[in-house]
């Protein structure tokens, strides 16, 4: 027996045999019940934002292709290398705008790697371990974002009375822009409030006003 059979047998053709259509579907059960999970998971996180069905839908489909193109690479060298070949062509170029959803998409595709591999264990408990984390870091408290306060007024000499009324609301309070000529004062002013309609109520009662406006956002949240 020549270098090559011997090759050819340890590598190619030993793990091919050692793989039963039983564990074929087994494995792709597997993932595809880990995947609704996480299906349901991404719909019950998401419920207070934008839902994308097709992103989460990809998410299950996602995790049972990655663990039939795993079977695929354990049953043959050659066709592991065919494998690494045809990916690398491929280009996503779907931006991820949310970074959670990155987390779901890396989650998905890890645990079609796992019960690729056959570790059901591991991949039944790191998704159990996961969610209690993600469920257990959302119920702490976050600080209270800012909030954009934009003032229009008549009184070129208001701005100190408007910002000492702001104060008695908000403990913190950063004037981000001043725009003014001859007649008019236009201020946006950052804010951290609690009693929302009572501030806008007595500023807007102030010499001058105009327009009062409080307007949320979506920003980074200053502790």
């Amino acid at each position: 027996m020549s270098f090559n059979d011997v090759l050819k047998k340890s590598f190619i053709q030993s793990t091919a045999e050692s793989m039963s259509r039983g564990d074929v579907l087994l494995a792709i059960g597997v993932a595809c019940l880990i995947a609704i999970y996480i299906f349901a998971i991404y719909r019950v996180m998401t419920r207070k934002v934008f839902y994308n069905n097709s992103f989460n839908i990809s998410l299950v489909a996602l995790a049972i292709i990655t663990t039939a193109i795993i079977l695929s690479i354990q049953s043959s060298v050659v066709i592991s290398l065919g494998m690494v070949g045809a990916l690398s062509i491929v280009r996503f170029r779907t931006a991820i705008k949310e970074p959670m959803d990155l987390v779901f998409l890396f989650w998905s595709i890890s645990v079609g790697i796992i019960c690729g591999a056959g570790l059901f264990e591991i991949a039944i408990m790191a998704s159990l371990f996961l969610t209690a984390v993600i469920f257990g870091l959302e119920k702490l408290p976050v600080a209270k974002a800012s909030m954009m306060l934009v003032v229009d007024s008549d009184n070129v000499y208001g701005e100190e009375e408007i910002i000492n009324t702001v104060k008695k609301y908000s403990s913190y309070v950063k004037i981000k822009s001043r725009n003014m000529n001859a007649e008019s004062l236009n201020m946006v002013v950052e804010v951290k409030i609690k009693e929302e309609a009572k501030c806008i109520r007595e500023v807007n009662a102030l010499k001058g006003i105009n327009n009062v406006s409080l307007i949320s956002q979506d920003g980074e949240v200053t502790f």
